[in-house]
C-alpha cells in the first residue's frame, strides 16, 4: 500500500489545505491500494499562484529551449528507471492489465517524449521573415492539464512534456481513481530539476477540476475525458477566452474490405478494439463487415473474443481486467441490456460475470451481431469490452457508415491491397486511421474531428498547442 500525506505544489511537497483524502481501492478485489490528500480550491489557488509567479517572473519561460529540452530528457531518464514500478502501481489502481501498462510505460512513453523532444529541437523558436520582421514562438502561459484514469501517465505526459518544452508552467489535475500514481509521478518531477513553481500535481474530483479550469490565473486548459465534460470545459474557456485543447470520446469504426486476411484482422481487432479493457477512447468498437463475408467475420471475431483471458490484471497472462469502478461496470452492463432490447443478436458474452471474479468490477467481453448503425450501442461510447458488427454493401456504403457518427477520433481499414485501404482511409472523417493494424505514430498527430475534440497531441502538432505566435515588425 502507498500513502501520501502531502500535495506537490510548485515543486515542493506541501500540506493540503484540508484533511479530506482520496482512498483508492483495487477494482479487482476491493483491497486498499492507498490514499492521497484530496486537493481543494485553496490548494488550486496555491498552485496557480506558484505557477503564475514562475511564468511571469521566473527563469523557465526565458530559459534557452535547448536547456529546457535537457531538463525534460533528464526527467525521461529518471522515469525510465521506475517505469515498471509505475506500471504495477497503475494496474493496481485502474485494473489495466500489467502487460499493457508495462508496454506503454516502459516502451511507449520514451517514444512519445522522444517525438516531442525532436520536434522542439527542430523548431525555429525565432526566425526572420522575408519582410524583415521577426516571428517568435513563445509559451502560452500557465497550463491546467486535466486527465482521466484509463492511461494516467500517458495522458499526463502527452500534455505536460510539450507544455514544459514550450516554457509553460503546468498544474496537473489527476483523476481520483488514479490519485496515487500522480503523486508518484510528482516524485520524478521533483528530482528532474525544474525551477520552483513550474510543476504542480493535484489529485482531486470534479469540483476542484472546475475551479481550476475557471481560475483567472490559468491561460490554457488541456483536457482528456468525456465529450460531455469537454463541452462544459469548452464553455468555461469560451467565456474567458482561454486557450483550450480537448481530446474527447470516440466510437471508432474499422472497415474490413472483402479481400482482407481475416486471421490478421481478428488479431488486430484483439489489440485495437479491446486493449486496456476497451476503456480506450479510440477503440475500434464498430466493426464494419461486407455482407459477402458477414457471417465469417462474426464467427472469427466471436472466437477471438471468447479466447481472451479475463482476470487478475496483475497476471501477465490477463488480457481483459476489471472495469475501473462499480459505476463503470454498471454502465457497460446497461449497454449490454440495451443491445438486447434494441434487437441486436448476442453472439457471445452478456451479463453473466466470469466465474470466480464476482468480487471485482468485471464484465464478460461481449459481441453483438445484426447491428444497425442507428442503434444506440453503435452510436454511443460504451467505454468497455462491447463490440458490434455492422454489415455494409460496398465500399461507398462502408465509408458512409463509418462517417455516420457524432465522433471522429480513431478508425481502421483492412485490405489485401494497401493502396485501396489507403484510399478508403483518406475518405474517413476521423483524426487517426490505422491501415492493416498499423500502430499510431508518436511523431504524427492524435485528436478528433467533430465531437471527439479540438486540437491535437503528439509530435510537432502537439507542441504547437502550447505556443503563442508573436510578430515583431521593425
Amino acid at each position: 500500500m502507498t500513502f501520501y500525506g502531502e500535495l506537490f505544489i510548485g515543486g515542493h511537497w506541501t500540506a493540503p489545505a484540508r484533511s479530506e483524502i482520496i482512498e483508492v481501492r483495487s477494482p479487482h478485489d476491493g483491497s486498499l491500494v492507498g490514499w492521497t490528500p484530496h486537493a481543494c480550491p485553496a490548494d488550486v489557488d496555491a498552485a496557480v499562484a506558484a505557477a503564475r509567479d514562475a511564468f511571469d517572473h521566473g527563469p523557465w519561460p526565458r530559459t534557452d529551449p535547448g536547456e529546457r529540452q535537457k531538463t525534460v530528457a533528464r526527467f525521461q531518464e529518471l522515469y525510465a528507471a521506475r517505469a515498471e514500478e509505475m506500471a504495477a502501481l497503475i494496474t493496481s489502481e485502474n485494473g489495466t492489465p500489467i502487460a499493457m501498462t508495462t508496454g506503454l510505460n516502459v516502451y511507449g512513453l520514451p517514444e512519445q517524449t522522444g517525438a516531442y523532444l525532436r520536434a522542439a529541437e527542430n523548431l525555429r523558436w525565432e526566425e526572420e521573415l522575408p519582410s524583415g520582421s521577426l516571428l517568435r514562438r513563445e509559451a502560452v502561459g500557465v497550463v491546467a492539464a486535466v486527465i482521466p484514469w484509463n492511461a494516467p501517465h500517458q495522458a499526463a505526459l502527452v500534455k505536460m512534456v510539450p507544455a514544459l518544452l514550450a516554457g509553460c508552467a503546468v498544474i496537473l489535475k489527476a483523476a481520483p481513481e488514479t490519485a496515487i500514481d500522480s503523486l508518484a509521478l510528482a516524485e520524478i518531477f521533483a528530482q528532474a530539476g525544474f525551477p520552483d513553481g513550474v510543476v504542480s500535481v493535484l489529485p482531486a474530483g470534479r469540483e476542484t477540476s472546475e475551479y481550476l479550469v475557471a481560475h483567472p490565473g490559468v491561460d490554457k486548459i488541456a483536457f482528456t475525458g468525456s465529450t460531455a465534460a469537454g463541452r462544459r470545459i469548452a464553455s468555461i474557456a469560451g467565456e474567458r477566452l482561454k486557450r483550450v485543447s480537448l481530446e474527447l470520446g470516440g466510437k471508432s469504426a474499422v472497415v474490413i474490405l472483402e479481400d482482407a486476411d481475416l486471421d490478421a484482422v481478428v488479431e488486430g481487432l484483439k489489440f485495437h478494439s479491446l486493449s486496456n479493457n476497451a476503456e480506450n477512447c479510440h477503440a475500434h468498437t464498430r466493426i464494419l463487415a461486407p455482407r459477402s463475408r458477414y457471417d465469417e467475420v462474426v464467427e472469427a471475431t466471436r472466437a477471438m473474443v471468447e479466447s481472451l483471458a479475463v482476470g487478475d490484471p496483475s497476471d501477465p497472462a490477463t488480457f481483459v481486467g476489471p472495469m475501473v469502478h462499480a459505476d463503470q461496470r454498471q454502465r457497460v452492463r446497461s449497454y449490454i441490456e440495451l443491445g438486447v432490447a434494441e434487437g441486436a443478436r448476442l453472439a457471445t458474452g452478456g451479463l453473466e460475470v466470469p466465474e470466480g471474479l464476482e468480487g471485482g468490477h468485471y464484465v464478460t467481453p461481449t459481441l453483438f451481431a445484426d447491428v444497425d448503425n442507428s442503434m444506440r450501442i453503435a452510436r454511443e461510447e460504451i467505454f468497455g469490452p462491447v463490440l458490434v458488427v455492422i454489415p455494409f454493401d460496398d465500399e461507398d456504403d462502408a465509408v458512409r457508415i463509418a462517417n455516420d457518427s457524432d465522433y471522429g477520433l480513431g478508425g481502421g481499414v483492412w485490405s489485401a491491397d494497401p493502396g485501396r485501404a489507403l484510399d478508403v482511409a483518406r475518405r474517413i472523417r476521423t483524426g487517426l486511421v490505422l491501415v492493416n493494424g498499423a500502430m499510431p505514430a508518436w511523431d504524427g498527430s492524435f485528436g478528433g474531428f467533430k465531437a471527439s475534440g479540438i486540437g491535437r497531441e503528439f509530435g510537432i502538432a502537439g507542441l504547437n498547442q502550447y505556443i503563442e505566435y508573436k510578430t515583431i515588425s521593425r
